[in-house]
């Protein structure tokens, strides 16, 4: 709506029957009781789905949408003096100027290139730092091929696959963009997705998301655009070590061989990276444990969910692939287990990122059209449960991925189970209700053994109580995979809350999901967005 004539009037919470196939324009119009001729335009500000069916509605779709009003300045004013779900569009702020760097000062550096550290490269990149990118991973198209041998029952690559390379984890996932946090930077980050080649669906949808096989795309594009900026990014770089003066960060070492000098680093280095927890902890950057969760993966038909949510529209070409979202509280122990990462039509996948053990996560790609619904059913660990250390928790997932490993075979397959098998303490049936998406394969095995007591009988508990939510949900033949450990960081960077720097270290910028300040793709690119803007300002 850029460059147009016109009165911008906003209508929320607009609700349109799923298969009205009317233009929208002529839907605003009869909503504004106008003559269609004064809508010139509509655009779709956010567009969510309501399947709860009030008193035998149909299945809804819910609006915010911005209309261009052609004349009619009058009725517009008398419009939204009325009706509180019609308002002048809000005026957008322009973006503040940051002063470019001087020559003779330092590039930051970026350690790791997920979604936290690419986007504090690119806003850095943007204001003209000229930013060096540190990825300890392949770039997106060579981790693709390791990634695919590995599942294929190649070759583990330790430093490139689900966990580690250019996109983080991220790229191999359901490419959710969605976060509870609410924050200004969020529509930006969608934008500098579209820019790279995202769908511009992805500014208005609910629950917007890419998909793994768009994603691939999508970051190296985001990588172009940042080296166009005069940046650089360099893959195969593990910082392995830090240097401080003074109490101020005074370089990086790469590949325990290389120093490079800079007094301002980003550390977007992901959940997974184990062994630079410890080399921070050696080096006494201010550090705890925090609470995560854990629990196994759960996959039925794709189409089974569906009818749960929309009923007998299941199926509608206008519908997508439908999702759920999963609570319960344990009222004897207090415990909490919840469904997480949902992945309507994708796959489960095997995410480990050390050698001799077993990691499982989700995907999907955009399409969401594999025929299977997969989640992880997690159970909340805190330090009370695994230690009070700062890398207890860290042991404390190891320790089960390792069990995870040597339950399946040792040879990557993972550990499945029945939900029926599961809840009556028996194991080996294979007679599944659809076949474990899991490569590179996997192995009947008992997942009690695989996770601690307290997990495995918090999750029977919880199953029992989604099947009463969600009638055939814990049916016997449904498959269960584990172990899932990676459901956010095990410790956390502490840093100051307005400078995002760190506690005792000036100049260390802790970031994302690895420093345990964000628990998604949007929260970690945020979060590395404002650390960036800290640093300029």
């Amino acid at each position: 709506m850029k460059g147009t004539e016109g009165k911008l009037l906003r209508i929320t919470d607009f609700q349109v029957a799923f298969d009205d196939e009317t233009p929208l324009e002529e839907l605003a119009a009869r909503r504004l009781k106008l003559p269609p001729h004064t809508v010139a335009e509509v655009r779709v500000v956010r567009k969510a789905i309501d399947a709860r069916r009030y008193r035998g509605a149909p299945i809804q779709f819910v609006y915010v949408l911005d209309v261009r009003l052609v004349g009619s300045e009058q009725k517009a004013r008398s419009l939204w003096g009325r009706d509180r779900r019609i308002s002048p569009v809000p005026v957008c702020k322009d973006t503040a100027w940051h002063p470019r760097r001087r020559r003779e000062e330092l590039r930051p550096a970026v350690v790791g290139f997920g979604p936290a550290g690419m986007f504090a490269a690119l806003m850095l990149a943007r204001a003209g730092w000229q930013p060096i990118v540190l990825e300890r991973g392949q770039d997106v198209d060579t981790r693709h091929r390791d990634i695919q041998r590995f599942w294929g029952g190649g070759a583990f690559a330790p430093s490139s696959n689900v966990q580690f390379g250019e996109g983080g984890a991220g790229t191999f996932s359901d490419g959710k963009l969605t976060t509870r946090i609410s924050d200004s930077h969020m529509q930006d980050v969608l934008e500098a997705f579209i820019d790279a080649g995202a769908p511009e669906e992805i500014r208005y949808l609910h629950k917007p998301h890419i998909g793994t096989d768009l994603l691939r795309r999508i970051v190296k594009n985001i990588r172009l655009e940042i080296l166009r900026l005069g940046g650089e990014v360099r893959f195969g770089a593990q910082v392995t070590d830090i240097e401080s003066e003074q109490g101020h960060i005074a370089a990086v070492i790469v590949q325990d061989e290389e120093r490079l000098p800079a007094n301002a680093v980003f550390l977007g280095i992901g959940h997974s990276a184990r062994d630079t927890y410890r080399m921070l902890m050696e080096r006494r950057v201010a550090m705890e444990a925090k609470a995560f969760a854990v629990g196994v993966r759960i996959e039925h038909p794709q189409e089974f969910i569906d009818r749960v949510q929309y009923g007998e529209d299941a199926g509608h070409p206008r519908l997508p692939a439908a999702d759920y979202a999963l609570t319960f509280k344990d009222r004897e122990t207090g415990r909490g287990a919840y469904s997480f990462c949902m992945c309507p039509g994708g796959q489960v996948v095997a995410a480990a990122s050390e050698t001799g053990r077993v990691v499982t996560n989700g995907m999907s790609n955009y399409q969401r059209d594999s025929g299977i619904a997969n989640s992880a059913l997690l159970v909340t660990v805190t330090p009370s449960d695994f230690g009070e250390e700062v890398l207890s928790g860290m042991r404390f997932q190891q320790t089960y991925e390792e069990l995870a490993f040597r339950e399946a075979g040792g040879n990557y397959f993972a550990p499945v189970q029945s939900v029926g098998d599961f809840l009556r303490g028996t194991s080996g049936a294979m007679d599944f209700l659809t076949t474990p998406t899991y490569r590179p394969g996997v192995r009947a095995a008992d997942l009690h053994r695989c996770l601690p007591d307290f997990v495995t009988q918090t999750l029977e508990r919880a199953l029992l109580h989604f099947d009463r939510k969600i009638s055939g949900f814990a049916a016997p033949d449904v498959v269960m995979t584990g172990v899932e450990t990676r459901s956010s960081a095990p410790c956390r960077i502490l840093r100051e809350k307005d400078s995002f720097q760190s506690k005792n270290l000036l100049g260390l910028y802790p970031i994302g999901e690895g420093a345990g300040y964000a628990g998604g793709i949007m929260s970690a690119a945020i979060d590395g967005m404002k650390a960036a803007l800290a640093f300029l300002r």
